[in-house]
C-alpha cells in the first residue's frame, strides 16, 4: 500500500521527579538531605532512511511517545534520562506542525536525523535546595510535564527526472527500458498507483528517474489522486512529458500536451516552468505524422519520437535527459525557517477576575511554581511566598484590584490575599 501523507501525534518524555530523602545510617546523626534529581525525558526525532518508500507504517500507528525520565533516588542518585524515540521516515519526507503548517524538517538526505521535540526537564531533589539558612529542606521539585503535538508527514519523491502524462501512455514501459526498474505494466488506466524509481546510466554517470502516476483532467483541483501525484513532481529537475502519439486512447495528442501543462500550472506555476522533453511514444502505431510539428509550434523545446515497446529511440531519450540535466542545478532541500515547539515561558503570568470576584493566576511562571511547592511543608511555603514577591505577582494582584480577604486561586489552590 502506498501512502504519501499521514498525520501522527508525538510526545516527548516527562521529566522525572526530584527525590526528598535524608541520609540515614547507624551512628550517623543529622545526615542531611540526599535526594537526587529526576532524569530528563526522552526526545522525539525523525530519521530519513532510503529503504522506505511509503508512509504506510503511519496509517494505523498514530501515537509515538518517548520514554519518561526516572525519578531521583536517595544518596544523591539522579534518575536515568528517558530513552529518545527516533522515528524512521522515507527520504524526501517533509514534516510539518499540524496546527500552523510550519515546516519542522525536510528529511532530504539518507541518515539525516532531526530532533522535533525536546524532553521535559527533571525536577531537583531536596539536596539541591539545601542552603546555609535551609539545612533540611523537606521538599523537592516535580519533573516537567510535556504536551502531545500533532504533526503531518508529507512524502515528496526526490528524483532528477519525472515522467509525466496521462494514464496508459507508456511511462512505466519507458522506465523499464531505460533502467533496471520493473514497474507493473498493463494496458489499463492507473496500473501505476505510486511513483516508481529507476536508476539510469549515461556516460558512466547515473541519475534517478521517477514514473509519476498518470494525471487526469482536474488533477490540479484535486480530481482523482491529482494532488497526491502532482506533489511528487515538485522535487524533480527535469520533466519528460510522455504523449500517446498514436491516439489509441481516443484522445488528441496535441490536446493532451496542452491539458497536462494546464494541470501543472494550475497546481503550481513553477511546475509549468520546469524544463521539459516531450516524448511522442507509441510511434509504431502513429498515423498522424504532423503531431511533432504541431507540438513544436506550441513552444516545446525538444520533441522526441520513440516506441518503448520496440525499444526504438531509447538511446536518444537517455542522451537528451543527460544533456539537459548537465545544464540544470542539483536538487536542493526546501528553504525554510525550522519550526520548534515552544518551551514553557517561566516568567509570564496572567491574572483573570472570575465571576465570583476571586482572582485566578495562569501562565508559565505559575506552572513552574506549582512544580516547586509542597503545601504542607513550611520551608516550601516560605520559598513560594518569596517567589510571589520577587516575581511581582503581589503587586500585579493589587493593581488588578485585589483587596484584603479576596480569594486568589493558583492552580487548584486557594489563598486569601493580604497586603
Amino acid at each position: 500500500m502506498f501512502v504519501d501523507k499521514a498525520k501522527i501525534f508525538i510526545k516527548s518524555g516527562d521529566g522525572g521527579n526530584g527525590c526528598t530523602s535524608f541520609y540515614t545510617e547507624k551512628y550517623v546523626n543529622n545526615g542531611g538531605p540526599d535526594g537526587g534529581n529526576g532524569g530528563t525525558g526522552g526526545r522525539v526525532g525523525f530519521r530519513a532512511v532510503k529503504n522506505k518508500s511509503t508512509l504506510a507504517d503511519f496509517k494505523y500507528a498514530k501515537h509515538f511517545r518517548a520514554e519518561n525520565g526516572e525519578n531521583g533516588r536517595s544518596r544523591y542518585s539522579a534518575g536515568k534520562c528517558g530513552k529518545d524515540l527516533i522515528i524512521d521516515v522515507p527520504v524526501g519526507t517533509v514534516i510539518r506542525d499540524e496546527e500552523s503548517g510550519s515546516i519542522i524538517a525536510d528529511m532530504f538526505e539518507d541518515g539525516m536525523i532531526v530532533i522535533a521535540d525536546e524532553g521535559g526537564r527533571g525536577g531537583k531533589g531536596n539536596a539541591f535546595f539545601k542552603s546555609s539558612r535551609r539545612q533540611a529542606p523537606h521538599f523537592s521539585q516535580a519533573g516537567e510535564k510535556t504536551q502531545e503535538h500533532a504533526v503531518t508527514l508529507e512524502l515528496k519523491t526526490i528524483a532528477d527526472v519525472g515522467l509525466i502524462g496521462y494514464p496508459n501512455v507508456g511511462k512505466s514501459t519507458i522506465l523499464s527500458v531505460i533502467s533496471a526498474a520493473r514497474p507493473k505494466i498493463a494496458s489499463y488506466h492507473f496500473t501505476t498507483l505510486s511513483p516508481n524509481l529507476g536508476m539510469v546510466t549515461a556516460y558512466d554517470e547515473s541519475f534517478v528517474v521517477a514514473d509519476i502516476p498518470g494525471l487526469i483532467d482536474g488533477a490540479s483541483e484535486g480530481a482523482g489522486l491529482g494532488h497526491d501525484f502532482l506533489r511528487h513532481i515538485e522535487r524533480t529537475r527535469l520533466l519528460v512529458h510522455v504523449i500517446d502519439a498514436s491516439g489509441s486512447e481516443g484522445r488528441d495528442p496535441v490536446e493532451d500536451y496542452l491539458a497536462i501543462n494546464r494541470e501543472l500550472a494550475g497546481y503550481d506555476a513553477s511546475l509549468a516552468e520546469k524544463p521539459q522533453i516531450v516524448v511522442l511514444n507509441k510511434a509504431d502505431m502513429m498515423t498522424d505524422f504532423s503531431v511533432e510539428d504541431k507540438i513544436r509550434a506550441l513552444g516545446a523545446d525538444e520533441v522526441l519520437t520513440m516506441s518503448a515497446v520496440q525499444h526504438s529511440g531509447v538511446d536518444e531519450l537517455i542522451k537528451a535527459m543527460y544533456r539537459e540535466l548537465k545544464k540544470l542545478p542539483e536538487i536542493k532541500p526546501l528553504e525554510y525557517e525550522p519550526f520548534t515547539f515552544a518551551r514553557p515561558d517561566k516568567e509570564s503570568f496572567e491574572i483573570v477576575r472570575a465571576d465570583d470576584g476571586s482572582f485566578e493566576l495562569f501562565g508559565g511562571m505559575i506552572d513552574e511554581l506549582a512544580r516547586n511547592v509542597v503545601l504542607d511543608n513550611y520551608d516550601s511555603m516560605k520559598y513560594f511566598q518569596r517567589r510571589i514577591k520577587e516575581s511581582g505577582i503581589d503587586k500585579a494582584l493589587k493593581k488588578a484590584g485585589a483587596k484584603d480577604g479576596d480569594t486568589v486561586r493558583i492552580m487548584d489552590i486557594e489563598f486569601e490575599y493580604f497586603e
